[in-house]
């Protein structure tokens, strides 16, 4: 795909079991030879399983972990050859939202203090305008600048998903990678916070890898679609092409294990 933004090609990662010094050492492998492109402002859907393969992939491409092999092309630039102060640089280009709001946010930190922390490290910034930036931030995810001086228990999951996501987007990334964020809240909360990742996408054309096991989510906020099955990439393509008329069994064994399969269909 010409003017892509992110390449992976033939991405693989193994794991090395934990054994004892009289074992030989087993191997597991997580990704297998995994390949899909993305574009500038494009939501890029994952799913599978549990154990498919896909956080290991949103990891790989964060730098969060070593691949095993293959390629991983960002902008132009080969990912996988940064090092040192050239990847702190350029991390800067894509950042992580993860599944658990609670465990992503310092409890002795105040929101301004987690939102801020990317400004600190990356941009040379004074006190005022550094307040001035997060309030924008909070504003953009649905939160107001008077609560950036609360810690997080004082807010809910999904206000506290909203506070990750705003610190994701401080530094204007191109690429988010999404990585079951809404997984672990309320039905009820679920589609306010897709809402705020959806429009922070319209108004930045940011590109997103939505991570999810949820079909129905995935339909809603992605453009095209891959489907993992044991670390393999079985189906990809547009997700309405993809969810309507599946060609792997697999494909089609994720959508008649979803709650409430036969409207799922219907609105497809």
């Amino acid at each position: 795909m010409n003017g892509a933004l992110l390449e992976v090609d033939n991405l693989k990662k193994t794991f090395v079991l934990p054994h004892s010094l009289f074992e030989k050492p087993r191997t597991v492998t997580a990704v297998n030879g995994v390949s899909f492109t993305i574009t500038a402002g494009e939501t890029f859907g994952l799913v599978g399983e549990s154990g498919s393969g896909k956080s290991t992939i949103g990891r790989l491409i964060a730098r969060l972990a070593d691949p095993s092999g293959g390629r991983i092309t960002f902008g132009g630039q080969d990912w996988l050859s940064l090092k040192g102060k050239g990847l702190r640089q350029a991390r800067r280009q894509v950042q992580m939202v993860f599944q658990s709001p609670y465990a992503s946010l310092d409890p002795r930190w105040r929101v301004i203090d987690i939102v801020a922390e990317p400004l600190r490290t990356h941009l040379d910034l004074g006190k005022d305008e550094l307040r001035e930036r997060c309030a924008t931030l909070l504003d953009r995810v649905g939160l107001s600048s008077n609560l950036m001086d609360r810690y997080p228990h004082q807010f809910s999951g999904g206000q506290k998903q909203r506070i990750a996501i705003a610190r994701a987007i401080a530094l204007e990334p191109a690429l988010l990678i999404a990585d079951e964020p809404v997984s672990a809240l309320d039905v009820s909360i679920q589609a306010q916070v897709l809402e705020v990742l959806r429009e922070v996408r319209r108004t930045s054309n940011l590109a997103m890898i939505f991570i999810s096991h949820d079909l129905s989510v995935v339909d809603y906020l992605c453009e095209r679609v891959g489907v993992l099955c044991q670390g393999s990439l079985v189906e990809i393509g547009p997700t309405r092409e993809i969810f309507s008329t599946p060609k792997q069994a697999y494909t089609q064994s994720l959508i008649d294990a979803l709650p409430g399969r036969r409207r799922f269909q219907q609105q497809i």
